[in-house]
């Protein structure tokens, strides 16, 4: 199929499955920006016939190929044992899919610690690489948005690490985010050299030193959506702590200006006023405009999705990936770890479940 790029597509993952996948299906298929895309649809056979049926998909066959996965893993399951107790599970199928080459992409929406744990014993990593990190994008008041790795793959980093996901990461966002020299900075607790932990002064060292590395310093959590960096680094524990601290801060911002806007008369009527403006910098913050985070540091492209996304934030994920896949972005991302580290010994390169 030259030409064509093959996705495997968990239609069962997320707060809104299968409805939302479903919807983005229909509108992937029926916009020219996703004709080289065919897709292996995850899930219940019988379900997904009669889904596809109802969405007008049915003479998409060819296309929108079935593959029977009746098996869940819940949020709630401990991710490995999941992997191993349930073959049948969408991630798993989706997964095998990708490591024997069907598929050239994976996405879900569905438990993080499966797609994570999935994903590096199933695919398994590029060669030099110890520790996947999960990079989602997030927005800055330039627009230009932020890479930040790890967000939760890997809890407890080492400075090496650190390096990987800097090289890796500038890679992505070169070619994701159209940033020619990406900015590089390290997350700490002050921005002046010298600062943090053990873990944070050795990292730095070794970005400081990196070959091909646009390195900016540490820089500051409250400074990270203000554009100080394109790629911001860090430890897994920490870069979830950022993570949800972002998600709890903007919730709760959001939560006092409706409960403003709405306390009374005079604040209702200068919300119709303002509601053009509050609804563009809602819109600037919303993840549903990035779509998925990749898995960087495996050997074929993973992509996580949102848990609570919908049709939106689904086709934001397939522009994403379209895009990743049009690059050859995977190839890039081996050559630029290689050719950062000086790399030409093998290294682990993950097993199978």
């Amino acid at each position: 199929m030259s030409g064509r790029w093959r996705i495997a597509w968990d239609m069962t993952g997320g707060d809104y499955a299968p409805e939302a996948p479903l919807e983005a299906l229909k509108q992937a298929c029926g916009s020219e920006d996703f004709v080289e895309l065919e897709f292996f649809l995850l899930g219940d056979e019988a379900f997904l016939r009669d889904a596809l049926a109802r969405q007008g998909l049915a003479s998409k066959a060819e296309r929108c190929r079935i593959v029977h996965a009746p098996e869940v893993i819940a949020n709630d399951e401990e991710p490995v044992r999941a992997l191993r107790r349930k073959p049948d599970a969408s991630i798993v199928r989706g997964l095998e899919l990708l490591a024997a080459g069907e598929a050239d992409a994976f996405l879900s929406a569905g438990s993080t610690g499966a797609v994570m744990a999935g994903g590096l014993l199933k695919v398994g990593r590029i060669r030099g690489v110890e520790r996947p990190g999960l990079a989602p994008v997030f927005p800055t008041a330039d627009g230009r948005g932020v890479l930040v790795l790890d967000i939760g793959a890997n809890v407890d980093a080492k400075p090496h690490h650190l390096l990987d996901y800097a090289l890796l990461g500038q890679t992505y966002v070169r070619f994701i985010l159209d940033v020619d020299r990406p900015r590089v900075g390290l997350l700490n607790v002050g921005v002046e050299e010298g600062k943090g932990n053990a873990l944070a002064k050795e990292a730095y060292r070794l970005l400081r030193a990196a070959l091909g590395v646009h390195f900016v310093g540490n820089v500051e959590a409250r400074d990270v959506l203000f554009g100080v960096a394109d790629v911001v680094v860090t430890d897994g524990f920490s870069g979830n702590v950022f993570l949800k601290a972002v998600e709890g801060t903007a919730q709760f911002a959001l939560d006092a200006l409706k409960e403003a806007l709405t306390s009374t008369f005079r604040a209702r009527l200068g919300a119709l006023l303002a509601l053009p403006a509050v609804k563009q910098v809602l819109r600037r913050f919303d993840y549903k405009e990035y779509g998925a985070s990749p898995l960087l540091g495996l050997r074929r492209p993973v992509f996580k999705a949102h848990g609570s996304s919908d049709a939106r934030a689904f086709v934001a994920a397939l522009r994403t990936i379209r895009r990743f896949l049009a690059a050859d972005l995977q190839e890039r991302l081996v050559e630029s770890l290689a050719a950062g580290k000086g790399e030409t010994e093998e290294n682990g390169t993950g097993g199978g479940v």
